[in-house]
């Protein structure tokens, strides 16, 4: 290996570490304020990416139609727990997401969609798989709000399964590559940077600055804050937990589809892609405890930066050699451990 071999796996690995960063912040996000391991974080990067493939192929992705059949399925649950429990039901949010589903149903069917720029495709994209993160949560995750970590987790991967299921079923086995934003280059010394490279680079930065500003300068940001440092505190100061949820999952969902978007032009995505995009992510998050995004962050770029070199010394193991990473970081973690999060409840 010579010093340009070094620097193209560098800058490999510090492209795919970015999108594990960001990753590992939904991972975490969730995690401390839900108690919930999302395994399913993955699929909402498999569905963005491959439903921007279909956009830009000019075919309506039938997706849309998951989204409609969850939100249909949701008002039955909420009117059912109104009309049993007398819970809340909110009319004006049920009617906007009814016209919100429409629309975009609409835009999937109507519009010229190859004929789109590439922002407006991304906008269409984000628009549709986003709304999977709350109605996901309303449906598999809100009645058990008071579960157990470990009921969560089943459940979790419960719904890993099942989307993986439906991914199979909506896009089919096939593979699909996205088109780049750009096909620009840009020589730095003896390197050669791509430009999606750089997108991807200030696609981190700026949604980092772009939550750093959610949680210290919003209500909202500030409750979901309280919620992570303190869920029965919240909880007594008005902040409801399945309104956190939600939130929640809002962002997550969110970033979990960029992070799809961004990494579809560089490497091929399939259906049942998400778990292992989702699994290197989670070993940056747990590398910072599950609890600290910086020192995830880092952990993520070391991921990254490690699986661009195993794929050159030994391609053949290089998950096997990104995987074992997370074993010292868990036995460490379990030795130095002094309580357990249902002890504490």
């Amino acid at each position: 290996m010579d010093l340009n071999i070094a620097l193209i796996l560098g800058q490999d690995g510090i492209t795919s570490g970015a999108i594990y960063a960001l990753l590992a912040l939904c991972i975490i996000l969730v995690f401390t304020v839900t108690r919930i391991l999302l395994i399913p974080l993955g699929e909402f990067s498999v569905f963005g990416a491959l439903t921007l493939a279909s956009i830009q192929a000019g075919h309506p992705s039938l997706i849309v139609w998951l989204v409609a059949a969850l939100f249909c399925i949701n008002t039955v649950l909420d009117l059912y727990a109104k009309f049993k429990h007398n819970a809340t039901f909110n009319h004006k949010v049920t009617l906007f997401s009814a016209i919100y589903i429409g629309l975009i149903i609409a835009a999937m069917y109507k519009l010229p969609l190859a004929e789109l720029s590439m922002w407006w495709q991304v906008i269409l994209t984000l628009a549709v798989i986003t709304p999977l993160g709350p109605q996901l949560y309303r449906t598999f995750f809100q009645p058990l709000v008071a579960a157990k970590p470990l009921v969560l987790l089943i459940v979790s991967i419960a719904v890993h399964v099942v989307l993986v299921g439906i991914g199979l079923l909506i896009f089919g086995p096939n593979g699909a590559q996205t088109q780049p934003f750009s096909d620009a280059t840009f020589e730095l010394g003896s390197l050669m940077v791509n430009s999606q490279t750089l997108v991807i680079i200030a696609a981190f930065f700026i949604l980092i600055f772009l939550l750093w500003y959610f949680f210290e300068k919003t209500l909202y940001g500030k409750a979901l804050h309280a919620t992570a440092v303190n869920r029965v505190g919240a909880q007594l100061m008005g902040i409801s937990p399945i309104f956190a949820g939600k939130l929640t999952f809002i962002l997550a969902a969110f970033i979990g589809t960029l992070s799809g978007i961004l990494i579809a032009p560089i490497t091929t995505l399939y259906y049942d892609s998400g778990f292992v995009i989702s699994l290197k992510g989670f070993v940056g998050a747990i590398i910072g405890g599950l609890i600290s995004f910086p020192v995830a962050a880092i952990g993520s770029l070391v991921v990254g930066l490690i699986e661009a070199f195993s794929m050159f010394w030994a391609s053949d193991y290089k998950e096997i050699i990104v995987f074992t990473l997370i074993i010292p970081f868990l036995l460490w973690k379990s030795l130095t451990a002094r309580h357990v999060e249902e002890d504490e409840e």
